[in-house]
C-alpha cells in the first residue's frame, strides 16, 4: 500500500479533513471533543505546530501526527503528539512513515531533541517509537489539570 505524507495547511482544512479527524481522534482519546473546521484551522495556523496527514493509494486519510517545535532557554525543542493511525491501516508502517517525516522536519528546525509520551498499555506504539530510534527516558511526567 503506497502511503504519502503531506502537511496540513489552514487552507487545506476541508470537510474531508474534518471528517477524518472526527473518525481518527476517538481512536486515540475517548474524552477529546470533536474538532470542527475552525479549531483545526487554528491548530495548523500556529507557527509552532505542524500537522502531518498520511494518505493511502485511494487518497483516503489514514493517519495523522502533530509535531510541535519551540525555542526555550536551553535550546530548540520538538514534541510529537497525537499520533493516530486508523484501525484499518495499523501494522502497515503508516505510523513509522509519519514519525520519520516528523523527525526530518524537527531536524531541519534545529531541534536538539524530539520527545513524546505514550501509555505503557500501548505496546505496539512503544515498539514503533523504538524502531524509529527513540529511547525510553528515566523521567517523571507530571500533569496539572486546569478546571
Amino acid at each position: 500500500m503506497p502511503i504519502t505524507i503531506e502537511e496540513l495547511h489552514d487552507v487545506g482544512v476541508t470537510d474531508e479533513v474534518v471528517g477524518a479527524f472526527r473518525r481518527l481522534v476517538p481512536q486515540l482519546s475517548a474524552s477529546a471533543a470533536p474538532l470542527d473546521a475552525d479549531t483545526l484551522r487554528a491548530i495548523v495556523a500556529s507557527p509552532a505546530v505542524t500537522v502531518l496527514l498520511a494518505r493511502n493509494d485511494d487518497h483516503t486519510i489514514i493517519g495523522t501526527l502533530t509535531l510541535v517545535t519551540f525555542p526555550i532557554p536551553t535550546g530548540y525543542r520538538a514534541w510529537i503528539e497525537d499520533v493516530i493511525v486508523d484501525d484499518s491501516a495499523r501494522g502497515k508502517g503508516v505510523g513509522l512513515l509519519l514519525t520519520e517525516e516528523a523527525l526530518n522536519r524537527a531536524r531541519k528546525t534545529g531541534a536538539r531533541t524530539v520527545d513524546l509520551t505514550t501509555r505503557p498499555s500501548r505496546v505496539a506504539a512503544g515498539r514503533l517509537y523504538e524502531r524509529a530510534g527513540f529511547t525510553q527516558r528515566e523521567t517523571r511526567v507530571y500533569r496539572y489539570t486546569i478546571e
